[in-house]
């Protein structure tokens, strides 16, 4: 039976890897002939291409993971139904769950390799790939929300800014309040604020401080005010897909702190704080899918068994994407948006296991 498992699982490795080279070059070509006018309009150094395509392979293939793992183990499967040797092996007397037992292994590997890439390599290169797009493709699109933003900085103190624009580090119509037992102590108010990285300090213009006393108010006023906070104008107004970028320990830690501060971005950083777990979980379920689907010899071939296959995957990254929309746009949980697909086809995979079996 070892023998029988090496096979297999050499297999499962070689056909998953050889689709990853042959499809990676495909969507390179794709993007490059989409985005190469671009590229030359701006005359992007030929270093920070070819780093960038780096990070796009990257991510690319991080993306599409799991598509990739289904086609290739049908693929095989279908060849190995074909030849007749899932039959041959079934007739020894070997049960379809052993039979399954080296693709749960070779499973296990690119689960391990999908957790490696989706907490540390993932993050380096999906940083590259979206710095690149907004400083060179997106023309000048700013990759933050920098409208009414409002936030909460420690346990008493809220700001607010109208607008704010991170290339001059300026904020409009800034407001701090700080609250202590739930009462409001102080609010200080201008009409703009910017950070002055020279010193670390805010210049404040038109500056209004309101202390909030029992008898009466204390109102300062200044022109102008030069003065420290304990806050970063920059670490208010995070780009949107920060938490693409940071390893999985920083990506906890930020997420605790933008919860916090009321981040209206908090669903999206959790989406993908979760996806870097259920993304092993999905290879394990589309593992069995697949030789499940695909170990029947049917009458019209491999093809039959690749549509069949194909049709759900779309199916899974559908359902994947759907929910994740749902998620960062709405109040749907983003647990739930993340691990519902898993779920679903989890039950789809212990039907078609069953059925397999039989």
């Amino acid at each position: 039976m070892k023998i029988l498992d090496w096979y297999i699982l050499k297999r499962y490795l070689f056909t998953f890897f050889v689709m990853l080279l042959l499809f990676i070059p495909i969507g390179i070509t794709v993007h490059l002939a989409e985005k190469i006018g671009k590229i030359l309009e701006n005359e992007v150094p030929f270093g920070e291409v070819m780093l960038y395509f780096y990070d796009f392979t990257i991510y690319f293939a991080h993306l599409l993971f799991p598509l990739f793992l289904f086609l290739s183990v049908i693929w095989f499967t279908s060849k190995l139904a074909n030849n007749t040797e899932v039959i041959a092996f079934l007739s020894s007397g070997v049960s379809f769950s052993r039979f399954l037992r080296p693709y749960m292994f070779g499973a296990f590997i690119v689960a391990i390799l999908a957790l490696a890439l989706g907490l540390y390599l993932a993050p380096m290169a999906s940083k590259g790939f979206n710095d690149f797009n907004y400083k060179y493709l997106k023309n000048n699109k700013s990759a933050v929300d920098n409208q009414n933003v409002y936030r909460q900085i420690n346990d008493n103190d809220y700001i607010y800014v109208s607008s704010f624009d991170a290339a001059q580090s300026l904020g409009q119509n800034f407001t701090l309040e700080h609250f202590e037992n739930d009462k409001l102590v102080y609010k200080i108010s201008a009409m703009s604020i910017r950070y002055r990285e020279q010193d670390t300090s805010y210049r404040l213009i038109n500056y209004v401080k309101r202390t909030i006393k029992e008898d009466e108010d204390i109102i300062e006023n200044a022109r102008r005010k030069d003065t420290l906070f304990s806050f970063d104008l920059e670490d208010l107004t995070p780009v949107e897909y920060i938490a693409e970028t940071l390893p999985y320990g920083e990506l906890n830690r930020f997420i605790e702190k933008e919860e916090k501060r009321g981040s209206s971005y908090i669903s999206r950083y959790k989406l993908v704080q979760y996806r870097k777990w259920s993304l092993p979980v999905s290879v394990f379920i589309l593992t069995i899918i697949a030789v499940a689907v695909s170990s029947i010899k049917r009458r019209g071939g491999m093809g039959v068994n690749l549509a069949f296959g194909i049709c759900i995957a779309m199916v899974f990254v559908f359902f994947d994407k759907i929910f994740g929309v749902l998620a960062s746009q709405s109040d749907f949980p983003p647990l739930v948006a993340v691990w519902f697909p898993n779920v679903l086809f989890g039950i789809l995979a212990i039907y078609l296991l069953y059925n397999a079996k039989r």
